[in-house]
C-alpha cells in the first residue's frame, strides 16, 4: 500500500503509458533500477563529505547510504538470476531538472538537495506501487518489499531538511513538487526508471499493457 503521504506529496500520479513501456524494456529496467540505487548511495556518502560538521545529517546519510548499496546488491543479484549484464545506462533528464533549480548558496542549496532528494524518493516509492501489480512474482513481491525503506528515505530527507533550514520549507517544497510534476509528465526519448512520458525513437512496437499476462 502506498503511504497517503506520498500520495499527497507527489503531484501526479506515475503515467500508464510508462508503466507499459517498462513492462516492454524489463532489462533497461532493473538496469536503471540498479544505477539508481548505486547513484543514490553515492550520493548520500558526497553529501557526507560536504557537510561534516552536521552530525544529525552524518548519522542518517551513513545507515541510507548503506541500505541503498544493499539494494542495489539485490537487483544485481536478480539480473544476474536473469542472464542480464549490469552496465551504465546514459540517465533521463529527470534529475536534470530538479536539479538546476537548487539554490547555489548555502544553506539553502542544502536545504534545496534534501528536498529534491526527498522527491526522487517518493517518486521511486511511487513507481514500486504501480509497477508491482503488473510484474512476475519474484519481481513484484521483491518491488512491493522495497516500499517501505522508499517511503523512510523521503521520510528522512524532509525531516533533515526542516532540522537545517531557518524557516518552513513548505513553499520550497511546492516550487519542487511542481517541477517534478513537469519532468514526469514531459516527453523523453529514452526509458528509464525515473523518465518522462516515453517517446521513443526508433521502436515502433505498439506501447500495450501485459497487466494479468
Amino acid at each position: 500500500m502506498l503511504i497517503p503521504e506520498i500520495e499527497a506529496f507527489l503531484q501526479c500520479q506515475t503515467p500508464q503509458s510508462w508503466i507499459e513501456c517498462a513492462l516492454e524494456h524489463p532489462e533497461e529496467l532493473l538496469l536503471d533500477h540498479a544505477n539508481c540505487e548505486k547513484k543514490a548511495a553515492g550520493t548520500a556518502l558526497s553529501l557526507m563529505f560536504r557537510y561534516a560538521e552536521r552530525e544529525e545529517l552524518q548519522q542518517y546519510l551513513s545507515r541510507l547510504a548503506r541500505e541503498e548499496l544493499r539494494h542495489f546488491e539485490q537487483v544485481t543479484a536478480i539480473m544476474k538470476k536473469r542472464g542480464m549484464r549490469y552496465r551504465q545506462l546514459s540517465p533521463s533528464s529527470y534529475a536534470q531538472r530538479l536539479h538546476k533549480h537548487i539554490a547555489s548558496q548555502e544553506p539553502a542549496k542544502l536545504i534545496d538537495n534534501l528536498i529534491v532528494l526527498a522527491f526522487i524518493e517518493a517518486r521511486s516509492c511511487e513507481r514500486f506501487y504501480r509497477l508491482a501489480p503488473y510484474l512476475d512474482e519474484e519481481l513484484g513481491r521483491f518491488y512491493s518489499s522495497l516500499l517501505k525503506s522508499e517511503s523512510r528515505h523521503f521520510e528522512g530527507y524532509l525531516r533533515m531538511a526542516q532540522l537545517y533550514a531557518k524557516h518552513s520549507i513548505e513553499e520550497r517544497i511546492a516550487f519542487f513538487a511542481n517541477v517534478e510534476r513537469e519532468a514526469i509528465l514531459t516527453e523523453d526519448t529514452v526509458f528509464r526508471f525515473h523518465s518522462g512520458v516515453p517517446k521513443l525513437l526508433g521502436d515502433p512496437r505498439p506501447l500495450t499493457s501485459t497487466a494479468g499476462a
